[in-house]
């Protein structure tokens, strides 16, 4: 068992004196502390993630310290955040940010000091563990101390996945055990209860569940979630529009427009997809897909999605829930485009037709607007 003691000479005045008189203190020299804690048993496994977690001023950091040198991130305000990732190629700095949980195109192009909390926590993230040489374990204090519980939570579960794929090492310190489970840590270690490692079952547990609330909402609902489509913030007013929240905060819109096709008269498109930054990187959006896919295969609709999100479509492609068309993988066709929009449709678009389950149970979401309207009115007097 390790021990760190801090020590530190006292210099008295009238308000030392006073808590002297007042609480019959007899050291009036210097003060100490002892932080005690044992690691060593982190080298007799493989581990990937570790947690030094108590309450403030228990000697976390202290411990953190004695480990090496704390992670830093330097952000250039005047570049966009994906220039500052430099060390890596274009395509292998938006996937280190996807994976991270920060997939919104519009924030990769904005400066770090126009992010809101919690991305400038993720991309923080990002870039120290992206910046990590081989073998190098990554140290972290105050880990999710600024930001929201239940940003905190999906921000640990988008870590813990990247950590584990990359086979990276990361040590953060916290004062907060609701992300334990989200996070789930090989090893913990708590100076408050001796300092011994802790081998848990975190990961056998596995996470918890995520229980969304859906609801049809007005078309103007969209005007909250619109800057943070990749696209364009215009949307065809005439969609279905369906919002999920978490715990009563706004997670995500999808919007649902009716495109009848030849010989499907009945058929439907996820228009538009939106997670909020600070629950990306969970796959809420992909989970809304197959959901909103199962609930209108259900009314008889055959529903079709056309990304050009890499990481959305790459999921699509690699799941039995999603069939790719005949365009899936390929260049849109255009004909008579200016030089704009002919640069929009040369992307390869992922094109995927819902294969799976029906859905019951969510028949009101469904219905024409006016008769959801007339069901919600009443007649006071």
């Amino acid at each position: 068992m390790g021990t760190i003691k801090l020590k530190s000479s006292i210099k008295n005045d009238n308000y030392t004196n006073y808590v002297y008189e007042a609480f019959d203190i007899q050291n009036k020299e210097e003060t100490e502390v002892e932080v005690s804690f044992n690691l060593s048993e982190a080298k007799d496994f493989d581990w990937n993630i570790g947690v030094i977690y108590g309450s403030s001023g228990s000697g976390k950091t202290t411990i953190l310290k004695r480990m090496g040198k704390l992670s830093e991130s330097n952000f250039d305000y005047k570049k966009p955040l994906i220039s500052n990732f430099d060390w890596l190629e274009p395509k292998d700095a938006t996937l280190l940010l996807t994976s991270m949980g920060l997939s919104s195109v519009p924030t990769w192009l904005r400066p770090f000091h126009l992010l809101s909390n919690g991305e400038q926590y993720r991309a923080s993230l990002a870039y120290k563990v992206g910046k990590a040489k081989d073998n190098e374990v990554v140290l972290v204090d105050e880990y999710t101390s600024v930001v929201d519980r239940d940003v905190a939570k999906a921000m640990s579960f988008a870590l813990q996945k990247y950590i584990r794929r990359t086979n990276k090492r990361i040590i953060l310190a916290s004062c907060h055990f609701d992300i334990m489970e989200w996070l789930m840590p090989d090893w913990t270690c708590s100076p408050q209860k001796g300092g011994a490692l802790e081998r848990g079952d975190w990961r056998r547990q596995g996470r918890p569940q995520i229980k969304l609330q859906v609801s049809r909402v007005e078309s103007d609902t969209w005007d909250f979630f619109k800057k943070y489509h990749y696209l364009t913030e215009q949307v065809n007013k005439s969609c279905q529009f369906l919002l999920f929240e978490w715990n009563s905060k706004p997670v995500s819109i999808c919007c649902v427009l009716n495109t009848p096709r030849k010989g499907m008269g009945e058929a439907m498109a996820i228009s538009r997809i939106v997670v909020l930054p600070d629950f990306q990187g969970m796959g809420i959006g992909y989970k809304i897909c197959s959901f909103v896919g199962g609930i209108y295969k259900n009314r008889g609709n055959r529903i079709f999605i056309k990304t050009v999100n890499p990481s959305l479509g790459i999921k699509f492609n690699n799941v039995s829930e999603w069939r790719g068309t005949t365009f899936n993988g390929k260049k849109s066709p255009h004909v008579n485009l200016d030089a704009k929009a002919k640069n929009r449709f040369d992307r390869i678009s992922y094109c995927h037709e819902y294969d799976s389950e029906n859905i019951s149970g969510y028949e009101e979401l469904l219905k024409p607007i006016k008769e959801m309207r007339e069901a919600k009115s009443l007649t006071l007097f």
